[in-house]
């Protein structure tokens, strides 16, 4: 794994060789992949540096080859709640997602889709998008559970 880790910054890379950053990176710890802590934080606070516009996480920036880009993944900012719980930030987690419950990321049904626009708030991609809202209620234990 150590082939994955940016030298200068310490944190997990989307390949071996590059330095691009990918909030898929997150789901390591939660498959149940021992990493070690430090290169855990570091990612993490590479996400939300990098990859975070207000509370929503993008999976990626670097380009994948497709045209357009992505917007935030609403999944992404799922999996970071639980990455700030795994650190022990169980205060900044709960806030975290009771932000992404109250800010509008659902509609009037509570229905989330797979992105938004993390300027206009709009939906994008599947909607509504069962990944996410698997993401939802698993956080909602785990916050449940840490507490």
């Amino acid at each position: 794994m150590t082939q994955g880790i940016k030298l200068s910054g310490g944190y997990l890379t989307q390949a071996f060789g590059h330095d691009d950053l990918d909030a898929a990176l997150l789901l390591i710890p939660l498959m149940g992949i021992p990493i070690d802590k430090a290169v855990l934080e570091l990612t993490a606070a590479a996400v939300e540096e990098h990859l975070c516009h207000g509370d929503v996480v993008h999976r990626y920036l670097a380009s994948d080859g497709l045209s357009g880009s992505e917007d935030a993944f609403l999944i992404c900012s799922f999996w970071l709640v639980d990455i700030l719980l795994m650190l022990g930030r169980a205060e900044e987690a709960r806030a975290l997602f009771e932000r992404l419950l109250a800010n509008a990321n659902a509609n009037d049904a509570g229905l989330y889709a797979e992105e938004s626009d993390p300027t206009t708030g709009l939906f994008l991609g599947n909607f509504p998008q069962a990944f996410t809202h698997l993401a939802l209620i698993n956080r909602a234990l785990h916050i449940q559970l840490y507490e």
